[in-house]
């Protein structure tokens, strides 16, 4: 996948999540989870625009590192939601997810390969 389609799917990832926590309710719970979910799923993708801007091979390792650890860390938050507070987006959201760590870890490896 190139950049271009990647930088969109982290931000629509953004997006989409920022979207699904506006539909929870107004509780404690709710409002602490839709905090974190949003922190985490927004960096995705403006970690890995950073990652785009790298100035060596380990300097975008270490910064797509991050973008692997923020999509692993949404995931955890939205599997505590899924248990907590079912909505009908948290397939889709987790399935996306899912799709961009795994292509995070793959361009890691493949960068490592390379050296």
């Amino acid at each position: 996948m190139d950049e271009k389609t990647f930088k969109e799917r982290t931000k629509r990832f953004g997006v989409n999540t920022i979207q699904m926590t506006e539909k929870m309710p107004n509780t404690r719970v709710a409002d602490i989870l839709a905090r974190q979910i949003i922190r985490s799923a927004t960096s995705v993708g403006a970690n890995y625009r950073a990652a785009c801007r790298a100035k060596s091979t380990p300097d975008m390792i270490n910064k797509l590192k991050i973008v692997e650890e923020e999509a692993d860390e949404t995931l955890y938050w939205l599997e505590i939601l899924q248990e907590v507070l079912p909505l009908p987006e948290l397939p889709a959201l987790s399935k996306e997810g899912n799709e961009l760590l795994a292509m995070t870890v793959a361009s890691i490896k493949t960068l490592r390969s390379r050296k």
